[in-house]
This record gives C-alpha cells, structure tokens and sequence, in this order.
C-alpha cells in the first residue's frame, strides 16, 4: 500500500510543519494544494518535500476531491493542516500498509486541542472521521461546509487519535464562526430552510443542553462552557443569516 497525503491550505504556516512532521516516513507522497497563501506555507511544505499546487478556492469538497486526483498513488490520507498523526495512529497505518487490507477507507479519532486543553467530551470526541481511503472508491461530498467523505465499500477503524489543534483565542473561534455561519445559512438556503426567530432560538437552546448536558460538556471545564455557548451561538447565528438572506432575496 502507497499512500500520498493530501493538505488544502491558506495561510498556515503555523500549524503546516507540525502536520507534515506526522506524514515523514509514512506517506510515499506529500501533496499540497494551496489556494494562494501569503505567508510562508507553501515554502515550509517544500522543505519537508512536499509537491505543491496552487488552485483557486472554490469549495472544501472540491478543492479535497481535486487534491486527490493529482495524486500519484491510489491511496489517500487527507488531512487538514491544523491536524496531524498521533504516534498511535502512525503505528496503526504502519501497520495496515504492510497488512493490507478489503477495506476502502478507514475512519479514527479526532481529538481537539482547544484553549490549552484536550477535549475529551462535549460531543468532540471521539469524533470519528474517514481520512484514508480508496481514491477510486471515495468522493467527497458537501458543498458548503460539513464535507464529508461518500464510499463505495466497507469502512474499517483504526486506533489512535488524530490530533486536532483548534482555536487558541477565544476571538479567534469567533472569527471562524463568523466564516462558517455565513457558508451554513446559504446551504440552508439552498435546501429550502426557513430563518426567523423560532428557528434561531429553538436550535440555540436544543444545542446548548445537548453540548453542555447530555454530552457532558460540564466534564471538560470553562472550555466545555464555552464550547457549549459557542455552539449554540453558531446555530442561533446561522439562522439569522438565513433570515437576512431571505430578506435580501425578496
């Protein structure tokens, strides 16, 4: 089994190296497709020897579905850059690679770090997500936000944690939300879905109680809080963006 791993990037010089460090000596290629990143993202990729391309964003299905087809190898494992292999994981798809496998993808663990401290609850984890896989087997499928990964075939798990590092401020989460609500309102759009204040209140609540109650949020400290609140924020927001969109088509 040859694997070539796959990176979408923008501007991530921060987290790129501590990714591509994971992938050294287990992917037989690395391959960045970037969307025009500033910084110095693209320059720390080609020292650890990663074949870079430079494509226009378009969306995060595509741009992933794109990765993979310029790939040399019929094995894909897709990361994103703020991710990387815990040593478990690596040893699990050592292994694998040796094996073989019937499978046509395989799904573990992600486990965030978040304000300085991982989260083992809060409906974070285990957070199971399909990252290698058959490209000739595989697609991803989402338009907006929420891609996820359609296969034709069995799925296997393996053990070991993917290692998230997620929003280290508070403002920067914020930030993000403002990014994914605004992609969130207009699929819901797109899907037919209906804003107001029933929809924005009714969700914000239900998700609140179901991050901080039900999947025991409380357990993970101030973050687990906060993750509660901001998770509920996201709803009541992406609703009201759908709202505003409404108002703007009539």
């Amino acid at each position: 089994m040859k694997i070539s791993a796959t990176i979408i990037t923008l501007n991530e010089q921060k987290h790129i190296g501590q990714c591509l460090e994971s992938l050294q000596n287990l992917a037989e290629e690395l391959l960045i497709v970037d969307s025009g990143s500033t910084d110095k993202t693209i320059e720390i990729a080609r020292e650890f020897g990663a074949r870079t391309v430079v494509r226009s964003w378009t969306n995060y299905s595509d741009q992933k579905n794109f990765a993979a087809s310029q790939a040399s190898n019929d094995w894909i494992l897709s990361l994103d850059a703020d991710e990387c292999l815990s040593c478990d994981l690596r040893k699990a798809i050592l292994a694998l690679k040796t094996s073989g496998t019937n499978a046509a993808a395989f799904e573990f663990p992600r486990k965030a770090f978040y304000l300085g401290r991982w989260i083992h609850r809060s409906g974070w984890y285990p957070d199971y997500k399909r990252r290698l896989y058959l490209k000739t087997k595989a697609r991803w499928e989402g338009e907006f936000v929420h891609e996820s990964l359609a296969v034709d075939g069995p799925v296997a798990r393996l053990p070991g944690d993917l290692l998230h590092y997620t929003c280290e401020s508070v403002s920067e989460h914020l930030r993000s939300l403002d990014r994914y609500t605004t992609l969130a309102a207009q699929e819901l759009l797109n899907h037919g879905k209906r804003g107001g204040p029933f929809n924005s209140l009714a969700s914000a609540a239900a998700t609140f109680f179901r991050t901080y109650c039900l999947k025991q949020g409380f357990r993970d400290g101030m973050q687990g809080f906060l993750i509660a609140c901001f998770a509920s924020y996201y709803n009541f927001t992406k609703y009201a963006k759908l709202w505003e969109l409404e108002q703007k088509g009539k």
